[in-house]
């Protein structure tokens, strides 16, 4: 492709023109000089619908349990109901965790886990009943598609009757994992058995006509082709044109270390994760195709690393995602970027990137805007967490914690 086919799709995208999917795909293969005018051109329309603000929340993730009945060939968080590292949270302790996250300042939780076994029908509205009942004023970002899905079947309901539920018990805000890639062949490939793109779409359009509000991700760097990643990006983008209910995307790379489809060599196509200029390009793109109705594009240091993630801010990207406190899936897959960013750290993260540190809710709703100049802010009680493992747990300290081994109970034994 030529330097001038480049800059005619940059400068009509830079005109308001809509990036088309044959466009985008074109956008995928670039390198050198006619990279860094995608990540200009991004960047551009980064400030052009969005400003120079770039977000953060404070939250805590609660991976209430790694058992599930699925065997996603990519997730090296799961494992079986007989494991000797399978455990199941209790409701006092996911009640514990998210009073403690609300005293050290969060205003949001994130709470997922495994598709379990021997599940109550009720388990999912009675565990937000009391994290609400704790704690009313922390926002509830609880629950993915895929187990949207499964709680349905448990209640024996539609999804749309179980997410109203779930809405009245005090979910706000339903997390747009189990994405991956919209493309039904590459799903049947890395997660067999795994909820459908139709399926996620069904919860999610049931979620936006509700109120419910949520995430949209992409799951990339394993099979899937440049193609289908764009198609992704386009069927995100109609979705969105349609309910608006959408607060964000968010790219997430596959990290393939401990992932059972890299370790049993499941797939002979399979790459350990994309490149630096992947990740760089499928940001930059995702801002020229979907920052028309998606305005935020969210980085996750988690999966990239803080050094990637903050060069991302100059690839289209607005913000950094949470403080997150506890994470356990990207760790178990053997994600070298810790579970932990202090309020401070971000905020420095993003003034190294000459840009205004903001501190957000999940709506994206401005809480503290912070000068973005280089000078020390008031230090938190968060700020001040020295051995975030210490004080908050970690993962490979709760897979050897025998008060939280998962147990299937008596009447589902067989």
């Amino acid at each position: 492709m030529s330097d001038r086919e480049i800059r005619t799709i940059l400068d009509g995208v830079l005109n308001g023109r809509e990036l088309a999917v044959d466009d985008a795909v074109r956008l995928c293969t670039v390198n050198g000089p006619e990279l860094h005018a995608l990540m200009q051109t991004a960047d551009e329309l980064r400030r052009q619908q969005v400003g120079d603000d770039v977000g953060y929340v404070i939250n805590r993730n609660i991976n209430f349990t790694n058992v599930c009945i699925k065997g996603c060939r990519f997730c090296a968080f799961s494992r079986t109901r007989r494991s000797e590292e399978g455990y199941f949270l209790d409701t006092d302790e996911i009640v514990r965790r998210a009073k403690e996250a609300h005293d050290y300042g969060a205003t949001e939780v994130c709470i997922q886990g495994g598709l379990a076994p021997g599940q109550d029908p009720d388990y999912y509205v009675d565990l937000v009943q009391a994290v609400k009942a704790a704690v009313p004023a922390l926002h509830v970002h609880a629950f993915s598609p895929e187990e949207v899905k499964f709680g349905a079947e448990l209640r024996g309901v539609s999804i749309a009757e179980f997410i109203v539920e779930l809405k009245e018990a005090g979910v706000d805000s339903l997390p747009g994992t189990a994405a991956e890639v919209f493309d039904d062949g590459v799903r049947d490939k890395i997660a067999p058995g795994r909820i459908t793109t139709a399926e996620w779409t069904e919860v999610i359009r049931a979620a936006h006509a509700a109120g419910v509000p949520t995430t949209a991700t992409l799951m990339h760097g394993h099979i899937e082709n440049d193609l289908q990643r764009m198609r992704h990006l386009d069927y995100l983008r109609r979705l969105q044109s349609e309910t608006g209910g959408f607060t964000e995307f968010v790219p997430l790379s596959f990290v393939h270390e401990e992932a059972p489809m890299h370790m049993r060599r499941l797939l002979p196509s399979l790459r350990p994760g994309p490149t630096a200029n992947e990740v760089t390009r499928l940001y930059a793109i995702a801002r020229l195709m979907l920052g028309a109705t998606f305005r935020n594009i969210q980085v996750s240091w988690v999966k990239e690393g803080v050094n990637m993630a903050q060069a991302m801010l100059s690839c289209g990207a607005n913000d950094l995602g949470g403080t997150l406190i506890n994470e356990s899936i990207s760790t178990s897959a053997g994600a070298r970027h810790g579970q932990f960013q202090s309020p401070a750290s971000l905020r420095r993260i993003i003034r190294e990137a000459g840009r205004v540190p903001v501190e957000r809710d999940t709506r994206y709703r401005t809480l503290r805007r912070f000068s973005g100049d280089h000078v020390p802010d008031e230090e938190t009680s968060l700020d001040r967490v020295s051995n975030p493992d210490a004080t908050f747990g970690s993962y490979s300290r709760l897979i050897e914690d025998n008060r939280f081994r998962f147990h299937l109970p008596v009447a589902t034994k067989g």
